[in-house]
């Protein structure tokens, strides 16, 4: 069954129905007046630069190479961020500036992706970051406790013995003198009594307003229910937070024709997946050439829903070339950048092992 929803037709001033645009079957004056007004007109924000190479994988910052995307090429862009959680290649970000860093890049991504075309973000719905605003005291995890010494033990030895210091007190109750500070100010939570606070925020709404702003619309959202990560995660913890076992992937829709075809899937996978709002499936099993590698299947859903065989899908987080593998494996077009060097060449690899013979891929 093949469709087409929003005609992104209008009368333009004289008379005349007519997309604006020829050939983009999109139509400016159809966009509030908001966004008529502080958006770029078409082209107007791409150099004179000859556009990026299709089918390669670029070294550098998405900030700066996305203007060198040719206008209205890109089908499908579906990247993974960083999560800010950690990961050492993260580890430079206050949370600021991976706020500005994430909301550039979607901004620059309107010029790009074609009328009716899709913007698919990848991301964990919680975001930690230090915050030295944050209380110490958060958690007394009894149950990891090693000492038997209780704060009221602590309280009435200091009471009965006021001229003792923490020193002498751990010696009379027979613990260390780290336990008296834990036990007296609290300071038992993860990372140490001198370690800035951890704090969590869901982070879906941030990225949904920076989405609209930029022009796009929210179109759908799928869950990724994939393994549990436990004591290692930064937001379970010891508390009573539930492990993180899911991934959110947010879809935007820029204004202009999408051809609805359900045909691109076979019936069984549009019953088990295609029309389903949870995708179940297993994270990559060993990460040790790249901190935070996507299985393959999560792109390829997504591309083999969204575009078709020949279009053009962007990664400009690309990592270790997950999804232009996973486009060259669905017979689509891609262009990847990525910031580190190194992952550039591991993408490159990786894609020489999906199709050797692969044109275009230096």
């Amino acid at each position: 069954m093949s469709t087409r929803h929003d005609d992104s037709r209008g009368s333009r001033p004289g008379g005349g129905v007519k997309p604006l645009g020829e050939g983009r079957g999109f139509n400016r004056e159809r966009l509030p007046k908001h966004l008529q007004e502080t958006l770029p007109a078409p082209h107007e924000s791409v150099t004179t630069r000859s556009h990026l190479r299709v089918n390669d994988i670029h070294e550098g910052d998405a900030r700066l190479l996305l203007p060198r995307i040719e206008p209205d090429s890109v089908a499908l862009s579906v990247w993974s961020p960083p999560y800010f959680v950690g990961k050492q290649y993260e580890s430079h970000l206050t949370f600021d500036t991976w706020r500005s860093l994430i909301k550039t890049v979607i901004t620059l991504h309107y010029p790009v992706i074609k009328p009716g075309g899709f913007l698919a973000v990848n991301i964990a719905d919680i975001l930690c970051f230090k915050d030295k605003s944050m209380p110490k005291v958060q958690a007394e995890v009894i149950s990891r406790r090693k000492s038997k010494v209780t704060r009221e033990d602590v309280l009435r030895a200091a009471g009965e013995h006021p001229e003792m210091n923490r020193y002498q007190l751990a010696e009379l109750l027979g613990c260390s003198e780290q336990t008296i500070d834990r036990r007296l100010n609290g300071n038992n939570i993860r990372g140490g009594k001198y370690e800035t606070q951890t704090r969590v925020r869901v982070v879906g709404g941030m990225v949904e307003e920076w989405a609209l702003a930029a022009g796009f619309y929210t179109y759908d959202r799928r869950v990724w229910v994939k393994d549990a990560a436990w004591e290692n995660s930064r937001w379970a913890s010891l508390s009573y937070r539930a492990v993180d076992e899911f991934e959110y992937i947010y879809i935007f829709w820029k204004p202009g024709i999408t051809t609805v075809d359900r045909s691109r899937l076979t019936p069984e996978e549009w019953r088990d997946w295609g029309s389903r709002g949870v995708w179940s499936f297993p994270s990559v099993r060993a990460n040790d050439d790249h901190e935070a590698k996507f299985p393959v299947e999560l792109p390829r859903r997504l591309i083999r829903l969204l575009t078709e065989p020949g279009e053009v899908v962007l990664d400009c987080f690309m990592g270790s070339g997950t999804t232009a593998a996973a486009a060259v494996m669905e017979e689509r077009k891609f262009i990847g950048i990525e910031i580190e060097k190194k992952y550039v060449a591991l993408a490159k690899q990786q894609l020489r092992r999906v199709q050797p013979k692969l044109p275009d891929v230096h």
